[in-house]
């Protein structure tokens, strides 16, 4: 395929070359096409099929690839070329604008507290600050800010109140009674896949496939020998060994950390270290309040403080936003509000942390103690998974309906459905992270990342009841069936899936 000329091509091959175009792998290949000029193997009157032969041979083909794998994860859904971007975002209307009062509702809670407590939203650093957080940079948890004044801008359970409210305007849910998500709390009809879809989509996971625990292997897999993102996907499905799950999630993402992600990293903390952000404050309380007090995750206090301060300057962050139902929030210059002039991205990577938010960070500490390399599939994992935990979408990948399960009745029908939700709710908001045992964890995110979906995620949200449906049955309230609850860290993951979706069907 030539980066050249996308004239004759589909609009979605054009659009992914001209993504690709402007990237430094495209400069990268290019170099190396010119320099393989001088070879003795490129004879002049075989030139075209010389030089692919070389980026072939040499591995470049294969890296062009995966850039191409990766451009098609986060490509922009095909519609018709009038189509408003805002539709390609999020079709539904009604979508659209709860997604965008709960924007202004908290960047107003953000603004509130900026004006309450007097702390600018950003500032430059003088020298002297500059110098110590130079010194301090790995070891920012032994001296933080006072924090005491702050609190977060939101937790699940306040967005949790918004998708309960959210209503379609033109559905009458007395002539549909067939739509299986119109349960409980959840108001509004959303395409679920049944149990029968389920076990076709998860095929891989039948009872009687082998799923890997967390053996280690000594050899070097295939697929990493041969970095081959979309093979590195697929044997993600089954499970990743220990000691192979670094290398084949960032294979996966193709997230390489190139000289270039290194220098971007730098560049970041540079930025950290010039200017003092509102948000700083909310993320050194998020890792206080959470990973801070979790026997699995206090140990990366420091890690989860450099990735996160980083990742809120991270512009490059905002290219998501052309295919998430979200818009970055804006404010304005100090003295110019309401001036679109003056109105700026903030936080400039448009992503205001909430409660809990450390806790996509956290587990991939125990899987790269590079800071850049540790940074740069972090942002993979959001921009390609994690901010749909978060954002109104009539998209199907976590819908919390999937607990609508015929799987489930008894503690559903206990319940009405509505309990159930609110217990579930803060589990899928974090993927888990921070309620299953890292190991566990680890093993449920090895199939996000394997089935390209967080579908997963609310499957074995509807997984844990079915588990613990005989106790569940013997509860008669909301804070009783928490209690029930309450411990999972002692849950194994894919024998739970495996029985919930597979038992019934041998």
């Amino acid at each position: 395929m030539s980066m050249e000329d996308g004239t004759d091509l589909s609009p979605s091959i054009a659009q992914i070359v001209q993504r690709l175009r402007g990237s430094h792998l495209h400069s990268q290949l290019e170099r190396q096409a010119k320099d393989c000029l001088h070879r003795p193997e490129i004879k002049l009157e075989s030139l075209k099929e010389d030089v692919r032969a070389f980026l072939k041979a040499s591995g470049w083909e294969k890296r062009l690839q995966n850039a191409v794998y990766r451009e098609l994860h986060v490509q922009l859904p095909q519609c018709h070329p009038t189509t408003p971007a805002e539709h390609l975002k999020e079709p539904l209307a009604y979508m659209r604008k709860a997604q965008a009062s709960w924007e202004k509702r908290v960047l107003k809670s953000l603004n509130s507290m900026s004006t309450e407590l007097g702390v600018p939203l950003a500032r430059m650093r003088p020298a002297g600050e500059q110098k110590d957080l130079t010194n301090k940079w790995n070891e920012m948890g032994t001296d933080e800010p006072d924090l005491s004044r702050f609190r977060p801008v939101y937790a699940p359970k306040d967005f949790l109140e918004v998708l309960i409210s959210l209503r379609n305007p033109n559905h009458d849910s007395s002539e549909d009674m067939t739509v299986k998500s119109h349960w409980g709390l959840i108001q509004v009809p959303l395409n679920v896949r049944d149990i029968p879809q389920l076990r076709q989509a998860y095929s891989e996971l039948n009872l009687n496939n082998g799923q890997l625990g967390i053996d280690d292997h000594a050899h070097v897999h295939p697929v990493v020998v041969e970095q081959d993102s979309a093979a590195a996907q697929q044997y993600s499905r089954r499970g990743c060994p220990t000691g192979l799950r670094s290398d084949l999630w960032a294979l996966t993402l193709n997230s390489t950390n190139q000289p270039q992600d290194v220098m971007h990293y730098e560049q970041l903390k540079a930025g950290v270290i010039q200017h003092d952000l509102l948000v700083d404050y909310l993320i050194y309380k998020d890792v206080k309040l959470t990973a801070s007090n979790d026997d699995y995750y206090f140990v990366f206090e420091d890690f989860l403080y450099q990735v996160m301060l980083c990742f809120s300057r991270d512009t490059a962050v905002l290219e998501h936003f052309k295919y998430n139902s979200a818009t970055p929030p804006k404010s304005y210059i100090h003295g110019k509000v309401g001036n679109e002039e003056f109105a700026v991205l903030y936080p400039p990577n448009g992503v205001i942390p909430f409660h809990g938010f450390s806790m996509y960070v956290a587990p991939l500490c125990f899987l790269y103690n590079e800071p850049s390399k540790l940074y740069s599939v972090f942002r993979m994992m959001y921009i390609r998974y994690f901010f749909r935990l978060h954002s109104i979408s009539s998209s199907p990948s976590v819908s919390s309906s999937t607990l609508n399960s015929e799987k489930t009745p008894a503690e559903l029908s206990k319940f009405g459905g509505a309990d159930v939700l609110r217990i579930a709710f803060k589990w899928m908001v974090r993927a888990f992270s921070g309620y299953l045992s890292t190991d566990q964890l680890l093993l449920l995110w090895d199939r996000i990342l394997g089935y390209d979906s967080l579908e997963v995620v609310a499957v074995l949200a509807a997984a844990v009841f079915a588990f613990r449906a005989e106790n569940l049955m013997e509860v008669a309230s909301l804070a009783s069936a928490e209690a029930v609850l309450a411990d999972l860290s002692t849950l194994k993951v894919m024998p739970l899936i495996q029985i919930f979706l597979f038992a019934t069907a041998i």
